[in-house]
């Protein structure tokens, strides 16, 4: 087939749209951002899907010009996003899913747990269907949020023409075309390509939670197509949104990905040159890989051959990825997140960031900085040992893997009197820890079940620091592949906007196409590491263990 041209990703993530431009090596010829609006009231989260477009628009147009690329170059154009929820009017107009009835917030975003009460009774079913979803849902997944609407807002729910998750809206708002992403909810629903499972039950089980009416009139509400991701949708572009992006008519768009699993193809065939041979060989060498895209949240995910169920953790899900391949789906609802708590909380914080400022570096460099030299100062045969007294448990945002247990809460065990900004960087050192812990555990979790990851790639903001994943690769005794582009979710989106382009002859072509490895970061071959990290991993599952325990305790106590 013939190569050439520019390829578009769009991604839409919590905080802004950003978007990228890639030739056909998949190297990154430029990329731009804008911010996007978002709304928290208590456990409430919303965002406006006019601003998010407007800002799409923004970052479009911006990325083509500092990269000098002219609307011709742009051959295919994919997105991604969030799973958040879009409530679509209609006429195509936002309708509110806030208290205070502000159409502007037509969106409740992934992070949203209003939904507790209703991913609980939700959970109380047993539906087989939850067996996909490692036995039970989470709050941030949609149904529970659907619920949620129904019971609260019946204004909103009757207004309501179409639900959609928001990489399927952006590409309706692109095509006008309302075909949806195997990536996305309809992982619930009967209507698919190729009769695949989950789908069987589905109906029963949206009648059974309470939601049997999105299902009438041919399923409207939560549509009725569904097809792999990167399919061209409609005629490509129309021509009001090429307008506004700056684009021309009819560019081809590929259906959407979730944001995680577009970086998942981003970099899952990100390896060195010599596992590539063996690539050519082992169409199955792609399972012994667990990508970690790092953000906000961090995601984990691996895919096989075989459909593996493995409690606490979602999936499989045929083809949601990697056509042909059950995706599994772990991850951890606060990292990035997480680091900016424990630092922002700090009363070291404020002194730090003015020092780091200082020296034109961010607030974890100076950090990493500061951690070598006190396990200097103190004679520390490595870095890792400061830590010794200091114990997390990095469940502040609840446990998505492997316990789904979104009442987990975090614990910090060791603190003091001491507010230095000394304090601070081990008290950081520790909470990295914490998360890599939690990663062990999953891994550990998924080879108990059936997966064999032996390698694990990593990409995103936190893939940035080295620290960060210097710590993983010891933790977890693996080596770790960052790719060569820094901007592995936009190439996934592009990679998209390229199958539907039919520039190459599917995903998986693409992906060994537009995939380079760069740095491996290899464990540390000291035995003192390799102990000490177990020794704490032994403490970091027993925190867990103990607040069950202290649960029950006050639960008794209370009764």
């Amino acid at each position: 087939m013939s190569r050439g041209g520019v390829f578009l990703g769009v991604d839409v993530g919590t905080g802004s749209a950003r978007a990228g431009l890639f030739d056909d090596k998949g190297k990154l010829l430029g990329s731009a951002s804008s911010p996007i609006q978002i709304w928290k009231e208590e456990d409430s989260v919303e965002q406006s899907s006019t601003d998010i477009w407007h800002a799409v628009c923004a970052a479009v147009k911006s990325a083509c010009s500092l990269a000098n690329v002219a609307p011709e170059d742009v051959v295919g154009l994919g997105f991604t996003a969030t799973c958040s929820l879009v409530a679509v009017g209609a006429d195509g107009s936002p309708v509110s899913v806030s208290w205070n009835g502000d159409s502007r917030r037509d969106i409740i975003v992934w992070m949203d747990h209003r939904a507790l009460d209703q991913a609980e009774r939700i959970n109380s079913h047993s539906s087989p269907v939850l067996q996909f979803y490692g036995g039970s849902v989470s709050p941030e997944m949609q149904a529970p949020k659907l619920l949620w609407v129904k019971e609260n807002l019946q204004k909103t729910w009757s207004m309501v023409y179409r639900w959609m998750d928001l990489g399927n809206w952006l590409t309706y708002r692109a095509t006008g075309d309302e075909t949806r992403s195997l990536s996305h909810m309809e992982q619930w629903r009967e209507s698919n390509p190729r009769g695949m499972e989950p789908y069987g039950t589905d109906e029963v089980f949206w009648a059974e939670i309470g939601l049997g009416d999105l299902y009438e009139g041919s399923q409207a509400k939560i549509g009725h197509s569904v097809v792999f991701p990167g399919h061209p949708l409609g005629s490509g572009l129309t021509p009001t949104s090429a307008k506004e992006l700056g684009l021309l008519t009819g560019t081809p768009v590929g259906t959407s990905l979730i944001d995680a699993y577009a970086g998942g193809l981003g970099v899952m065939e990100s390896v060195p040159d010599a596992e590539l041979k063996a690539d050519m060989f082992d169409e199955e060498a792609i399972c012994h890989r667990m990508v970690l895209v790092c953000g906000t949240s961090t995601c984990h995910m691996v895919v096989s051959k075989n459909k593996l169920f493995i409690p606490g953790v979602w999936g499989p899900f045929l083809s949601a990825m990697i056509p042909e391949f059950w995706l599994t789906e772990c991850g951890q609802s606060a990292t990035g997140a997480l680091l900016d708590y424990i630092v922002q909380n700090h009363a070291a914080a404020p002194l730090l960031a003015n020092q780091a400022a200082s020296q034109s570096m961010s607030i974890y460099e100076l950090m990493n900085k500061i951690l070598l030299s006190m396990a200097h100062e103190q004679n520390m045969s490595f870095p890792s040992a400061l830590s010794q007294d200091t114990h997390v448990l990095p469940d502040f945002h609840g446990n998505r893997s492997p316990v789904a247990d979104p009442k987990s809460k975090g614990v910090i065990c060791g603190l003091t009197l001491d507010t230095s900004e000394k304090h601070l960087a081990l008290l950081y050192l520790a909470t990295i820890q914490g998360i890599a812990y939690g990663t062990r555990h999953i891994v550990e979790h998924c080879n108990a079940h059936g997966h064999k990851i032996d390698t694990l790639l990593a990409c995103g903001g936190l893939a940035k620091n080295s620290l960060y994943i210097q710590e993983h690769a010891d933790i977890m005794g693996c080596p770790i592949i960052l790719p060569r582009e820094n901007e592995n979710v936009l190439l996934g989106a592009a990679i998209l906007g390229a199958v539907a382009a039919e520039k190459f002859d599917g995903v998986r072509d693409a992906m060994k196409a537009l995939n380079a490895a760069g740095k491996v970061v290899r464990p540390s071959s000291d035995p003192r590491v390799k102990k000490y990290h177990d020794a704490k991993y032994q403490i970091f599952r027993s925190l867990y263990e103990q607040q069950l325990s202290h649960r029950s305790t006050m639960a008794q106590a209370l009764h």
